[in-house]
């Protein structure tokens, strides 16, 4: 499985709408299921971005699939960076010469 953190901007409809941001957050595990993939944790953040999720997934295809169809919500925009942990790390660094 791969991590990934995938950071969110309310559209004009999510924030229209913020009250039911925890039942989103909510649908968003189930809907991860469908894809193979587990959102271990949300956070609801300042700053530029309104939310910060970690996701597992067993690919970038997997997790392409379920952004593509959390978008289609219209409730908000994502983006997403690969996240490595420090075991991961410690073997892509091994391979360095």
């Amino acid at each position: 499985m791969a991590t990934y953190i995938v950071l969110g901007q309310f559209t004009d409809q999510g924030i229209k709408n913020v009250k039911d941001t925890a039942q989103r957050a909510q649908a968003l595990k189930d809907l991860a299921k469908k894809f193979n993939a587990t959102v271990t944790a949300v956070y609801w953040t300042l700053g530029q971005f309104d939310t910060a999720a970690i996701v597992d997934a067993q690919d970038d295809a997997s997790l392409n699939a379920l952004l593509l169809s959390l978008g289609r919500l219209g409730n908000i925009r994502t983006q997403t960076f690969r996240a490595f942990s420090e075991n991961e790390m410690g073997q892509i660094l091994g391979r360095l010469s």
